[in-house]
């Protein structure tokens, strides 16, 4: 699967030494504090030090760890979305539930995720119970134009194209974090995500 992270993006990279590669040598760095300690016990000063550059360079961008977190968040969410136009599928409402199903797996199994998962899920309430971040405004605009295609082509039922792609945002949260919670009793992941495929098709079917 391809995701958003990597098309095209690579051939753009700015210069080595601009301020853009420093930022993301500092958000590798802060990813690895997080893998390492978790986001509550990693500062600004340790960020610093992984990246090799000043204290002053981080806190002239990031005024602190949450303005940080908020952007490694974007990168690596944002990187994971799905939208691989080369598959099998021949219609509109085939990719869209693949690409679907194929994201909430790759969330599901980032290590940063599940890192903060485990240490520090409440990171993550606010996107649940508040506000979308910037990572799923992205794949609601994803999903929004992936509806549009289909509506035009007849392979997806009619109706608010935004209004779709909430709900099915909606229905896959569940599925990435809590799937760990129903499979057992001999119920796999995999089984799960066969059947958030059925729930998206049937949805989206007109």
């Amino acid at each position: 699967m391809t995701s958003l992270r990597h098309k095209g993006l690579d051939s753009a990279r700015p210069p080595k030494d601009s301020a853009a590669d420093t930022a993301e040598l500092a958000l590798d760095a802060a990813r690895d504090c997080i893998l390492a300690v978790g986001w509550s016990r990693t500062t600004l000063t340790e960020v610093a030090r992984r990246a090799g550059v000043s204290r002053m360079t981080i806190y002239r961008r990031w005024p602190d760890m949450n303005a940080l977190l908020g952007d490694l968040m974007t990168r690596e969410w944002g990187g994971l979305v799905q939208t691989d136009s080369a598959g099998t599928e021949t219609d509109a409402l085939s990719r869209l539930v693949r690409d679907a199903v194929e994201t909430v797996r790759a969330v599901r199994a980032n290590p940063l995720f599940a890192r903060i998962v485990e240490l520090d899920a409440q990171l993550l309430l606010p996107y649940l119970l508040d506000r979308p971040g910037r990572s799923q405004r992205l794949v609601l605009d994803v999903l929004a134009i992936q509806i549009r295609a289909g509506q035009d082509s007849g392979a997806i039922r009619a109706g608010d194209a935004e209004l779709l792609a909430r709900s099915i945002v909606l229905a896959c949260h569940g599925f990435v974090l809590s799937t760990q919670t129903m499979a057992s009793d001999g119920l796999t992941e995999a089984q799960l995500d066969d059947e958030l495929a059925a729930l998206l098709t049937g949805y989206l079917r007109p």
